[in-house]
């Protein structure tokens, strides 16, 4: 009798409390040309078949203009991987024209290393990075 009232609460605690999903594992890396100090850092999920929170920390050109941006990079959506190779494009809005604010992302992951290309730019201000190599490694599991 004891130990089934003590297996009922332990299900009732588990229901209660669902275990917190794995994290994805978290790349950073650095740019291989452009500007010395840009950084990249991205999650890769644990199933392998998306990238989220890309976060690009660095410099690029406004309106002619040399600018400094703390951390910028899509706010939603993810990019999609396929036998480790990362293709995507997300636009901000997704419809928004010439004012969106777009990145791309390519490249390959292989195990705890990733390389590839990045880009973003706004076309109506003129803002833009240009096609940027980079290459990164996994630093550990994604912050919550």
């Amino acid at each position: 009798m004891r130990a089934m009232l003590l297996f009922l609460l332990l299900a009732a605690l588990s229901a209660a409390h669902p275990a917190t999903p794995p994290a994805g594992t978290r790349f950073e890396g650095k740019f291989t040309n452009g500007l010395k100090g840009n950084t990249l850092s991205f999650v890769l999920a644990p199933d392998g078949k998306t990238i989220s929170d890309v976060t690009f920390k660095g410099y690029w050109r406004c309106d002619g203009k040399l600018e400094m941006l703390g951390a910028a990079g899509p706010t939603k959506g993810t990019f999609a991987v396929s036998n480790g190779t990362i293709a995507g494009r997300i636009c901000e809005p997704p419809n928004g024209g010439a004012t969106a604010w777009c990145f791309d992302l390519g490249g390959k992951i292989a195990g705890k290393t990733a390389t590839g290309r990045f880009r973003m730019n706004i076309n109506a201000l003129r803002c833009d990075s240009y096609e940027l190599q980079w290459e990164a490694v996994a630093v550990g599991p994604a912050r919550k």
